[in-house]
């Protein structure tokens, strides 16, 4: 599980970036600037990004803005931290979909999305093995009945590409190959030179 976490160089940004990371989180630190941000975030796929609006707060917007609506980042979770009160009206009618929480309530957030991951793996995880289990459990049954199941054809050999011979009732005389006429010499036209 990663956070994409968009801060701009600053002092403070190790200590945060720490205390993020106590959720258990791997946090992928990098500067809102495009194209940077961006590339990091299709390639990285992170289950949440989180865009720090303490430095250039316009310029976080966009960033935000940008990728609550790109496709490949539509669907995942946005949180914002240190919005100015100035701009919360304003943010909050331009992203009604992200959350603006602080450091504590992210970490928490976090937790909750990893539980939720592991609850899904074992749910994947206990389907993949019940079908084992049926798929098992269902090829016992059928060599108990003497029922073969179905396999895939096998590759065709050449006796098995000729077609087979018509079954012959008792007493019936065997049918007889009839060779194709030849054709006489006399029969052929000359060649043309």
């Amino acid at each position: 599980m990663s956070l994409l976490y968009l801060h701009f160089e600053s002092d403070e940004r190790p200590g945060r970036v720490q205390k993020l990371a106590r959720s258990g989180a791997h946090i992928i630190v990098a500067e809102p600037k495009w194209p940077g941000f961006w590339e990091i975030a299709k390639r990285e796929k992170p289950v949440a990004v989180a865009v720090d609006f303490t430095h250039a707060p316009s310029h976080a917007l966009e960033t935000a803005d940008y990728i609550s609506k790109a496709r490949e980042t539509r669907e995942t979770p946005l949180y914002l931290l240190r919005v100015p009160e100035d701009r919360l009206e304003m943010v909050q009618k331009r992203l009604p979909q992200a959350g603006i929480v602080t450091e504590a309530e992210l970490a928490e957030r976090l937790v909750q999305i990893e539980r939720e991951a592991a609850a899904r793996a074992l749910e994947k995880k206990e389907a993949a093995a019940t079908a084992r289990r049926t798929a098992a459990a269902a090829k016992k049954a059928a060599k108990k009945g003497g029922v073969v199941p179905a396999k895939a054809p096998a590759k065709k050999t050449k006796a098995a590409a000729k077609p087979a011979a018509p079954e012959r009732r008792k007493g019936a005389p065997a049918a007889r190959k009839i060779a194709p006429k030849k054709k006489s010499k006399a029969a052929r036209p000359p060649k043309q030179k």
